[in-house]
């Protein structure tokens, strides 16, 4: 390459490097401040997150390669780029950019204390565990009825087994969904699944929390209607509202449980909900709690602070929670 030569740019290489340490950054960040979430939820974002890290490796590898041959002017082939080598580059940078925010917003909420401890079996609930699911079964049953719950939005499913464990214990089967990538409507084939796991099961009240809520009344809206004898037997929101109107196309009991100091599915929102609900919906209002209060991970983006302990909340989620259950077996059995 003569001196007269344009040596090879070497911003791309310079941007690649970069990417691939901000994406190992953000998977050892990810790994280490949610490592219980991350191995033990559902297995899409530990898989995303090694792939993304592997891809990294192997980008930060050829960077610098790229780099020092660029400075000794070995590629004289790659020294133009043209308008769209540098559009084209260009996109693959704010791609991989782009990749790297979703890789830290997906970082789940870990679940904590007292949950941890409600996933052990003990002589009145047994727990079980599998990749796409938790189940905390009753040791004496007390009828048919079952509830398939849907997490909040990126948050540990082991989270709400604390606040749900009452309901094994008072003789329901609880079956957690584990979300895609923490996404509740990645999971809307989770009910059918947990229908086929538990043939026993012939009534289920289908809850879920904020987003879960959503995707929770969207299957009881389905499965409600779905045939002659249906599965669903009521519908339980903590913190969340339905995305449409189904006062009309939902057939089952509805019972709506909130936090006064709510600041994602704040008390206007759960006010205005009424009118997507069938007429005797029954709204609970907890006061003085929050949105991350109905399970177990800590504080919340956008949340308030509560002025109801943690241990408070709970019990009072809970009792809603089972008087509600309880209603609808009292009724299935007369």
């Amino acid at each position: 390459m003569t001196s007269d030569t344009p040596r090879p740019a070497a911003w791309p290489a310079w941007a690649a490097l970069l990417l691939a340490t901000a994406t190992l950054g953000v998977v050892l960040w990810a790994c280490t401040t949610a490592w219980g979430a991350v191995v033990h939820g559902h297995p899409a974002y530990a898989i995303v997150l090694g792939v993304s890290a592997l891809a990294a490796l192997l980008l930060g590898w050829r960077a610098p390669r790229r780099i020092g041959h660029l400075s000794n002017g070995l590629q004289a082939q790659a020294h133009r780029f043209g308008v769209w080598g540098i559009v084209w580059r260009g996109l693959l940078i704010v791609l991989g950019a782009g990749w790297i925010a979703a890789l830290a917003w997906l970082r789940p909420y870990t679940a904590i204390e007292p949950a941890l401890a409600a996933m052990q079996s003990d002589s009145t609930v047994t727990v079980t565990e599998t990749a796409t699911s938790i189940e905390l079964r009753p040791v004496t049953t007390n009828g048919d009825t079952g509830v398939f719950f849907q997490p909040g939005a990126l948050v540990d499913a082991h989270a709400y087994a604390a606040v749900l464990r009452p309901l094994a214990e008072a003789g329901h089967t609880v079956v957690i969904a584990k979300q895609p990538l923490g996404i509740a409507f990645l999971a809307l084939p989770a009910f059918d699944s947990a229908k086929a796991s538990h043939p026993d099961i012939s009534e289920w009240v289908v809850a879920g929390h904020s987003l879960g809520g959503t995707v929770a009344a969207i299957e009881a809206a389905e499965q409600s209607t779905a045939d002659e004898n249906p599965s669903v037997v009521g519908l339980l929101l903590y913190a969340s509202y339905p995305a449409n109107d189904i006062s009309e196309t939902l057939s089952v009991p509805v019972a709506s449980i909130s936090a006064s100091l709510d600041g994602l599915a704040t008390p206007q929102k759960i006010a205005a909900s009424r009118k997507m609900l069938p007429a005797d919906a029954i709204f609970t209002v907890i006061e003085g709690a929050s949105h991350a209060q109905f399970g177990s991970y800590g504080s919340q983006r956008g949340d308030n602070e509560p002025l109801l302990s943690d241990a408070n909340a709970r019990e009072q989620i809970s009792e809603a929670s089972l008087s509600f259950v309880e209603s609808l077996t009292d009724s299935l059995r007369k």
